[in-house]
């Protein structure tokens, strides 16, 4: 089947949801899903199953759209996990006005922050200063007053921006939880192999 190919998008996945008469948007559930894989390993049966839950199903209406909903999934866990760190939020494109690609990003931090508020105290000290100051962007970004935005060139470097501090944040949860996975920055191993002082 020709979806497992081709890179998904937030319209693919939107209309899935819209086919089975839900209303919600999957950027909230895709901010869900890439913190539930970086600390939890979201099993396919496990996404699937909260999916349908989000949609008020039992189970999706056909094949094709389960396929449509693993492979979102597996989309997302490829990109989190892959050396070249080019995962992206399942957010709306272009075709979108300013003010719902900002609603859409929102809802993708709060869906992100749900899953993120979780983690104990403890576990979260353990994290990089790096991630904890991500995660403090990203409670500020859930904040934003997406009905404020014009479309302006301003305001579309300012959405740009606050999508890559979402991208990051996913990312870097993800290497945190998944030590060596993705491999990036390996050093060639040297030949002195103690620690100087």
């Amino acid at each position: 089947m020709s979806i497992i190919n081709e890179q998904l998008d937030f319209s693919t996945v939107a209309d899935v949801f819209l086919a089975h008469g839900s209303l919600q948007s999957p950027a909230f559930l895709d901010g869900r899903l890439a913190a539930a894989l970086a600390l939890h390993d979201l099993s396919a049966d496990a996404w699937l199953e909260t999916v349908c839950q989000a949609m008020g199903v039992e189970q999706p209406r056909d094949r094709d759209d389960a396929e449509v909903l693993l492979a979102w999934r597996r989309q997302a866990l490829d990109a989190l996990s892959a050396a070249s760190l080019n995962y992206e939020p399942l957010l709306p494109d272009e075709l979108f006005s300013l003010a719902e690609r900002a609603r859409g990003l929102r809802e993708w931090t709060l869906g992100f922050l749900e899953v993120v508020g979780e983690v104990g105290a403890e576990a979260r000290d353990a994290w990089s200063p790096n991630l904890r100051e991500a995660i403090e962007d990203l409670e500020t970004l859930a904040n934003l007053d997406e009905l404020a935005i014009d479309d302006t060139p301003e305001n579309e470097n300012d959405l740009f921006t606050l999508t890559e501090h979402a991208r990051m944040a996913a990312m870097l949860l993800y290497t945190e939880q998944h030590p060596g996975k993705p491999q990036v920055e390996q050093a060639e191993p040297s030949d002195d192999t103690t620690p100087s002082n």
